[in-house]
């Protein structure tokens, strides 16, 4: 609930500070709503694009691209779950799904033992290659061909905002649990 329950005239009356919750209007309740439905539409949209020409969710999609795009396609498995947005637990979860595809590998960390290393096999780059086509035509179809250049920018400025404001310093992120 993230909107005003309706109330007694009383309490309607009531000065701000007893007021409780600072509820939203009625323009950003609009604005919440929008977002969370075109959220969980698309997300679903590329999960079952990925699913249907790859076999894979778009979260395994996501780490193979961070992957690839490491230095010898290869990342310490707790900057990866960072980079991923997800716990560590689900980032075991996910690579050890990606390795008995062949697409990833586990390797000791050479620096510290305890770490290991998520690599990016060469069949993994060659699926990446092969998938990331049909996902760049569905996130285009998707967003990108339904706003026009200023909307894009403005929707990818809003998106940093939010970010930032949710990673302070000491949050009680994902890839920290």
């Amino acid at each position: 609930m993230t909107n005003r329950p309706a109330e007694s005239a009383a309490a309607a009356e009531a000065p701000e500070a007893e007021a409780g919750p600072r509820w939203l209007t009625e323009t950003e309740q609009d604005t919440w709503r929008a977002y969370m439905h075109a959220y969980t539409l698309l997300e679903d949209h590329l999960d079952r694009q990925l699913q249907r020409d790859a076999g894979m969710p778009h979260i395994y999609y996501g780490l193979l691209v961070q992957l690839s795009e490491a230095p010898r396609r290869r990342m310490r498995m707790t900057e990866l779950a960072q980079h991923a947005k997800i716990t560590r637990s689900r980032l075991s979860h996910a690579i050890a799904r990606l390795e008995r595809n062949g697409w990833v590998r586990r390797e000791e960390c050479p620096s510290d033992k305890r770490g290991q290393l998520a690599v990016l096999t060469e069949e993994g780059f060659a699926m990446l290659g092969r998938s990331a086509p049909g996902h760049v035509a569905a996130v285009r179809a998707a967003v990108f061909d339904r706003l026009t250049p200023e909307q894009a920018a403005q929707f990818g400025e809003a998106c940093r905002i939010i970010a930032s404001g949710l990673q302070p310093a000491g949050a009680d992120v994902p890839w920290l649990r």
